[in-house]
Formats: C-alpha cells, structure tokens, sequence
C-alpha cells in the first residue's frame, strides 16, 4: 500500500501570513487636529462621568453615611471580639443592642413627641398671637406688622390643612417622600451591616491596590483615621444625648411648652458639631418666650451654661481618644459641610476635617521639612 507524504510546500505556503501592505507613518502627534480631537474627547468624557456622578449622588451619600456609622459602631464590635466572639456575632450583638435601644426610644418618646408636634401645629397661631404680649414685640410689630403677617399666613395654612402639604410638594411629595425617606434607611441599614461584617476584609482588599512599598505606611494611616472617626461618632452620639437630657429637664423644670418635643430637637441638633446647639438654643428660647420673656432669658441663659460646660468638660472626656481640632477648621468645616449636604454634611464635616488634618501632619508637612 502506497503512503502518500504530506506537501510539505503547501503547508508552509497556507501557514504564511497574508500580505496586507507596509505599515504606513506613524500619526503626528503634534498636529492641532490630533492633539484637538484628543482634547475634545477627553472633556466629553469628563463631563459625562461628573454627570453620571450627579445623578448617582444620592447613592454616594447613602454609602458614606453608611460607612461613617460602620466605622462609629466598629470600635464596639471590636470590644466583644477581644472578649472571644466571633465578628459575625459580635456585629450581630452590636446590631441587635442598636435596634433594641433605638425600639425602645421610639416607644417611650415618639407617641408624646407625636403628640407634641400636633398640638405644637394646630396652637401655632395662638403662641405667635401670645409673643404681642411683650411691650418690645408688640411695639415692633405695630410699626411693621410682622408677627401679624406672619400670624395669618400660619393661621391660613393651619386651617387649610396644606402646610405639611404644600411643604412636601403636593400629595404626591408626601408620599415620594416618605418612600424615598423609608428606602433610604433600609438601604443604610443594609449597607452598614455589610460594611460592619466584612470591614477587615473590605480594608484588605482596598490596601492590596496600594504598592506593596507603601502599603503598611497608608494601611497605619487609614486605620488610624477610622479610628478617630470611630470615636468621634460614638462621642458625638453621646454628647448629643446628654444635651437632649439637659432640654428634656430644664423644659419639664420650668413648664416650657412642648418639652418632649424640644428635647429631641435639642438631641438631633447636638448631632451636628458646633452649629448644632445655635439651633437647639434658639428654638427653646422662642419657645419659652411665648410663656413668658422672664423664661426665654432663663431657658437662654441655662443653654448657654450648658454648652460651656459640654465643650470644657464633657467633651474633652469623651472626645479623648479623637483629633483635635483647631476652632476655625472646625467652624469652616461645619458651614462649609451643613452649605454642601445639610444635616448630613454638618455631621460629617469634622471627621472628614480630622482625617484631613492627620494626612496633613503625617504625610504632607514632614515631606514639605525635608524638600
């Protein structure tokens, strides 16, 4: 039987790759066109990746708050691991003590809070009406007419019913809001719980992109800020209790309308640093005025007192373990940051100042010595 040998010329022809021309000049980058067209395109990528980041802005905010309570809640996670617990139960444990003190709160406080804010609403133009009762206001507002102008157009909101209303955009606005508004937190809840059990593990993999020669000097860094923003959260949430305490008393001790109510005020707005108790100090204040000028001077006069005490002695205490920080970053930190994002900013302002700061001292100012 003959074997046929394979054509080896053919196959060498087949395997030999196709001719398609020479390669031509390469383009010249210096031409106005090339370096144009290059320009171009890069400013209409930027300007829809700042779009996109817009759009999305609200899902940013969502992920930083959630990782500002993350890092706050992280130190007392790490407290029942040194006590033998795994991180999934200590979070668990974190979590569960969380939402069993949060319940209990909204039980005990929320139905006279509720209570409060409704019947606040509905005597609103009877404690505007009561502010004539003041020779100084009632002088003043015979000469401009402004707690008049101002009575009735709460007076005609209030019998309408469309303050609430018409201050949430229609009843469409209320509804969209208190969906937006219950999406959120879950979504913050979600995504704390996530960033609390996998937070070793998310740090991990964010210091493996960092070069392996900087890698332990910025993996100290970091932890070293989620550290003190750690303190600063728990601190803060403390302090903002003790205040709501302080509101709570004094407006029960001089039969201040509306105590309960205040007192949460005073408690929400403790949370904000620096810019908070403003708030807090001038809302009582009105409000102890409509009962009489001699309680407005003493519920003024009591806050102030207070706020003295919680920055020269209550703070240093708990703010121990946290950055210090100078009394104008702090104030520009705080406008700056409340202008920027609201509530959320002011309250996120002076961690993100602290971290700032410690970037400063650690990396920059060193390099700038020796340069």
């Amino acid at each position: 039987m003959e074997i046929k040998k394979p054509n080896l010329k053919r196959e060498r022809t087949a395997a030999t790759p196709e001719v398609l021309g020479t390669k031509g000049a390469p383009l010249d980058r210096g031409h106005p066109f090339y370096f144009g067209f290059l320009a171009a395109s890069g400013g209409v990528c930027a300007i829809t990746l700042l779009r996109a980041l817009a759009s999305a802005s609200q899902v940013f905010v969502l992920i930083i708050i959630s990782l500002f309570l993350a890092a706050g809640l992280n130190p007392a996670v790490e407290f029942f691991r040194r006590r033998g617990l795994s991180r999934g139960t200590a979070v668990t444990v974190v979590v569960g003590i969380v939402l069993l003190l949060g319940g209990l709160i909204a039980w005990v406080v929320v139905p006279p809070v509720f209570h409060q804010v409704t019947a606040l609403y509905h005597n609103a133009p009877n404690l505007i009406a009561e502010l004539k009762h003041n020779s100084w206001i009632d002088k003043l507002n015979k000469n401009y007419g402004i707690i008049d102008s101002l009575q009735s157009k709460v007076t005609s909101s209030v019998k309408n019913g469309q303050f609430v209303v018409s201050a949430f955009g229609g009843v469409l606005g209320v509804g969209k809001a208190v969906i937006s508004g219950a999406f959120s937190a879950l979504t913050i809840l979600i995504l704390t719980l996530y960033f609390l059990a996998s937070f070793p593990s998310v740090t991990k993999v964010a210091y493996r992109m960092i070069p392996a020669s900087r890698r332990d000097r910025v993996g100290s860094l970091a932890d070293a800020i989620v550290t003190r923003v750690g303190a600063f959260v728990g601190g803060q949430a403390t302090v903002a209790v003790i205040a709501g305490i302080f509101a709570f008393i004094l407006g029960h001790a001089m039969g201040i309308p509306y105590a309960t109510a205040l007192s949460m005020l005073v408690f929400v707005c403790g949370l904000i640093p620096l810019v908070g108790h403003l708030l807090g100090c001038t809302t009582m204040t009105l409000v102890a005025l409509t009962k009489s000028p001699t309680a407005a001077v003493i519920a003024f006069l009591a806050y102030v007192f207070y706020v003295q005490i919680e920055n020269y002695v209550v703070m240093p205490r708990i703010m121990k373990r946290s950055l210090s920080l100078p009394g104008v970053v702090t104030i520009v930190a705080a406008l700056v940051g409340t202008s920027l994002l609201g509530l959320v900013g002011g309250i996120l302002s002076v961690p993100i100042a602290a971290a700032i700061l410690l970037i400063l001292d650690e990396v920059v100012y060193p390099k700038a010595a020796n340069s």
